[in-house]
């Protein structure tokens, strides 16, 4: 399943911290979770899908400074929307998706803090 290998590879690059991922690739993968969440059909998800173009729009600032409280913000965000996701989801992603929103918000609690 798609869904499944980019969930999977989403965590892989998190748990590597946020400095870890280039710039470039942050977005890509934004990008491609939008387009999947947008296109889901469930309110739900389109609103992570939202955040996330929230996300790219600071991520897109990275030529004039990037603002890392505001981006811990989103981040912080889109684990709240992730975890209020997890019990609806298919049980084999259940565990990931939480790992992802627990990554999310240690991420965007340490940008948020740097303020």
């Amino acid at each position: 399943m798609i869904f499944t290998d980019l969930l999977n590879a989403t965590i892989h690059s998190l748990s590597n911290g946020l400095t870890g991922i280039p710039l470039s690739a942050a977005q890509d993968n934004t990008e491609t979770w939008q387009q999947h969440l947008l296109q889901s059909g469930e309110p739900r998800l389109q609103d992570i899908g939202r955040e996330i173009g929230n996300l790219q729009s600071l991520l897109s600032e990275g030529d004039i400074g990037l603002n890392g409280p505001a981006i811990g913000r989103s981040l912080s965000m889109l684990a709240s929307q992730t975890a209020q996701v997890v019990a609806q989801a298919p049980s084999e992603i259940r565990t990931n998706l939480t790992e992802l929103s627990d990554i999310l918000l240690r991420a965007g609690g340490q940008l948020e803090q740097k303020a």
